[in-house]
């Protein structure tokens, strides 16, 4: 099963759909696709990802959106904690799109990095 954190608005989350379903077309492997702002993740769930994709909860942010200097997220002393609180309520701060496939997971920015997934 691949699972797709989707945001429909966005480009480069339609592309990395389109990606999955053409890497996935032969064998007929199951996609879910999830899109974040109607199904948020809760704190739990965000961590769980976290896990997945490696590196700093921080790369799970978009730091380019309004908000995020709206609501001081840019502070370095901000906990994970903190960080995690912030996404689940604030789920467009997520970013996208993350796709799991057997346990890892990616953002796909740029989208071709999805295919990681797949080698």
């Amino acid at each position: 099963m691949v699972t797709i954190y989707h945001n429909t608005r966005c480009s480069k989350s339609r592309a990395a759909c389109e990606l999955v379903r053409g890497a996935v077309a032969a064998s007929a492997e199951p996609v879910r696709v999830i899109e974040y702002l109607k199904e948020p993740l809760d704190k739990e769930q965000l961590k769980d990802l976290h896990r997945m994709l490696g590196g700093a909860v921080r790369d799970m942010i978009r730091d380019s959106e309004p908000l995020y200097e709206q609501l001081g997220l840019d502070d370095i002393a901000l906990s994970d904690a903190a960080l995690f609180e912030a996404l689940a309520a604030h789920p467009l701060l997520l970013q996208r799109p993350i796709v799991i496939r057997n346990g890892r997971a990616v953002i796909g920015r740029p989208p071709e990095a999805v295919r990681t997934l797949f080698d």
